[in-house]
């Protein structure tokens, strides 16, 4: 008989049974496909050997006038401004104690007890001491003046941490009488904790009903920021909206927006911030209204309120009739999950509906439309700006907007939502890869409370893929050449460099792999024997060619009936040189996988695409 080409059609389809998959590519990771053909996807590697403290969750790229490139970082603890490989950390100061703070150790602990009145910290905090007189003994001021991280809250005027020395006997002072204590920014949660409502204090209280007393504290910390001009705007969503100018240098910390002189009337608090392009006002989605005599904010987010500063002022938010300030309440839905730019317009996403905000001008400044009612925004990251328009994930379904809503076709839908932690939908962080034609999501899978799976739609060819990586906010090339994306364990985290090389950070990428739907052997009514494989397969890769070069696995499983067990018929190293592979298989339906070569961990270097392999078969009798 002629030899049987396996040319599959191109993408991951998951909504048929296996079988009547045929012709297909049915599971994949780290696999991509470009051009109709499936390739492994570029590699990774870390931008700097510096680390930031906790998750990574929101990451932005901008230019200074003097040409300097920075990325804002914010991250469950703290945010960041990389300059070059340095993180700069320029977290806000929630509040300093003056001459208020005293402390106690105890011998042979390096547990130290600070008392300091209605302190306001939480566990995690971050703290920054001068003024320390030692205690005597180990404690000394130098180990004293320094950051700490608090330990325990034992009252609202109690909290303990560890010192970088052990007390002995002689550690029996305070610290004086003239200690001074910075609190940075509450720090916030990796994972999100559902509530019911939202309160005048808190998240989930008051007159929504929630039963869950919520702060931006003790909830899911995400980060929105802009840069307006060369400084920068951010927001640890449900906290203070904070302005960091870039002149002061990366040694200085944000501030209050409030604080900035002249600043009249800022929102205190917040879920998103952005600058608007090219009007240029800063735009505040679920921020606090002013009071009924529009004297103050009221310092109680409203979730469905906008409020919008003057043109090309940060400080006046003040709505009058000589400037273009002002505010709008959105009626569809219960909150802002998220907003993003798109062209000529800002997308703003509630829990059921989308709207479009259009710069008009005075006197309206804004037009606010709704743009579809019952489609909504699964999280607050679920969304990207690409070339061909926004996509966005909802709870059951992927979208795009180029103008008009469009449901994407999916071929894996069943398979990302069935097995999706809804609970930490707020985690998802969509992304582009231009370079690719690709938009994808980062979530967490159904018994995951972090990050380990993505799916990827490819725009240009609707084809989809899906695999497992574990990356909590990403960036794509543009300001910098390659894509960026953060990963961290155990609360230290990494920046990576994507599409860069063919390895998991110098190392060999392992789990990669492609596997076909089943097909049958002939005609599939009779038993067929395989005697050879003909691989077809262009190693891309850095690594070297050759019998010693770059491998991969080919592996053929078989079967007699679609619910019988899939078996292993053949794995069987691949390198450029491979001409054929001889087998002796027996079946009717079959699977043909291709796989990195795990146990070769010095395979480095490997990059490979499939084209068509050919197997040899003849009749094998009826049974």
């Amino acid at each position: 008989m002629p030899l049987q080409k396996l040319l599959f059609k191109p993408g991951i389809n998951k909504e048929a049974t296996d079988y009547a998959s045929e012709g297909g590519w049915v599971n994949s990771n780290l696999v991509r496909f470009r051009k109709g053909l499936p390739e492994k996807i570029g590699g990774w590697a870390k931008a700097t050997t510096n680390t930031f403290k906790a998750t990574g969750r929101a990451i932005h790229a901008w230019v200074d006038l003097a040409g300097t490139k920075y990325l804002g970082l914010g991250t469950t603890w703290k945010y960041y401004v990389i300059d070059g490989t340095v993180f700069n950390d320029i977290t806000p100061i929630r509040a300093t104690t003056t001459n208020g703070i005293t402390f106690a150790a105890t011998d042979g602990s390096t547990t130290i007890t600070a008392t300091d009145s209605d302190h306001g910290a939480v566990v995690g905090d971050f703290v920054t001491f001068s003024g320390a007189a030692s205690l005597g003994g180990n404690i000394s001021a130098t180990v004293l003046n320094q950051e700490y991280q608090i330990d325990t809250v034992l009252s609202v005027n109690i909290y303990t941490f560890t010192a970088t020395a052990t007390a002995n006997s002689s550690d029996s002072g305070n610290g004086g009488a003239g200690v001074d204590g910075e609190y940075q920014l509450n720090v916030g949660l990796d994972v999100y904790v559902p509530s019911t409502g939202w309160g005048s204090d808190y998240w989930g209280a008051g007159t929504w009903g929630s039963i869950s007393p919520l702060t931006a504290s003790n909830q899911l910390r995400l980060w929105s920021h802009d840069n307006f001009g060369e400084d920068l705007l951010l927001n640890a969503r449900g906290s203070g909206v904070f302005y960091w100018d870039e002149s002061s240098g990366t040694n200085t910390r944000a501030v209050a927006l409030s604080s900035l002189a002249g600043a009249n009337l800022t929102p205190t608090l917040a879920l998103q911030v952005m600058v608007s392009d090219i009007d240029r006002h800063v735009i505040c989605f679920g921020a606090d209204p002013l009071n009924d005599s529009s004297t103050a904010r009221t310092g109680a987010i409203d979730p469905m309120f906008i409020a919008w500063s003057d043109q090309e002022n940060v400080e006046q938010w003040e709505p009058l009739p000589t400037n273009t300030a002002g505010s709008f309440r959105l009626s569809a839905g219960s909150a802002i999950v998220g907003a993003v730019r798109a062209r000529q317009e800002t997308l703003i996403w509630t829990d059921t509906s989308l709207y479009s905000m259009t710069f008009v001008g005075q006197p309206f400044t804004f037009s606010i439309n709704l743009v579809n009612e019952g489609v909504g925004l699964v999280g607050p990251n679920a969304m990207v700006n690409t070339p061909k328009g926004v996509f966005w994930m909802d709870k059951k379904g992927f979208y795009a907007y180029a103008g008009a809503i469009q449901e994407l076709p999916c071929t894996v839908d069943d398979y990302v939502f069935s097995d999706l932690n809804q609970t930490q939908s707020y985690q998802i962080f969509g992304f582009v890869n231009k370079a690719f034609n690709e938009v994808g999501w980062f979530y967490c899978s159904a018994d995951s409370n972090v990050i380990d799976r993505y799916v990827t739609y490819n725009y240009e060819e609707n084809l989809w893929m899906i695999g497992e990586l574990s990356r909590t906010c990403w960036i794509d090339e543009g300001i910098f050449s390659d894509p960026k994306a953060t990963s961290s364990t155990n609360n230290i985290g990494y920046l990576f460099n994507h599409e860069t090389g063919n390895d998991d950070d110098n190392t060999a990428m392992t789990n990669v792999f492609i596997e076909s739907a089943d097909f049958d052997l002939g005609e599939g009514d009779m038993y067929q024997s395989i005697s050879r494989i003909i691989p077809d397969i262009k190693f891309t890769g850095s690594g070297d060619t050759g019998a010693d070069g770059q491998t991969l696995n080919i592996v053929l499983k078989r079967r007699n009936f679609p619910g019988e067990e899939l078996t292993t018929a053949v794995t069987s190293a691949c390198t450029s040189i491979t001409t054929k592979i001889d087998t002796r298989v027996r079946g009717r339906q079959a699977v043909l996988r291709v796989q990195s070569n795990d146990t070769n961990t010095n395979d480095v270097g490997m990059g490979f695409r499939l084209g068509a392999t050919r197997i040899d078969i003849k009749p094998d009798g009826m049974r």
